[in-house]
């Protein structure tokens, strides 16, 4: 399974700080997009996920939103 993980996020945005310290804890390397700031991974993020609000994470091809601890260590195999 592939593990590359991307997090789209903004610096204000609480859950996606959670999902950080949650990656970092785990010892598991991420890409950070400040969609606040980078138009272009914003819209990037809008088309592939339909979404605006953030978290928007990506673990190899499966997309989760938000904060979900579960979902992520399940993703994650951690």
């Amino acid at each position: 399974m592939d593990k590359t993980v991307t997090i789209y996020s903004t610096p204000t945005c609480h859950f996606c700080h959670m999902t950080k310290d949650f990656l970092t804890e785990k010892g598991i390397s991420f890409t950070d997009y400040n969609v606040a700031s980078d138009i272009e991974k914003r819209q990037e993020m809008m088309q592939k996920s339909g979404q605006m609000g953030v978290p928007v994470i990506f673990v190899g091809d499966e997309m989760t939103v938000g904060f979900d601890k579960e979902r992520l260590s399940q993703l994650l195999g951690v």
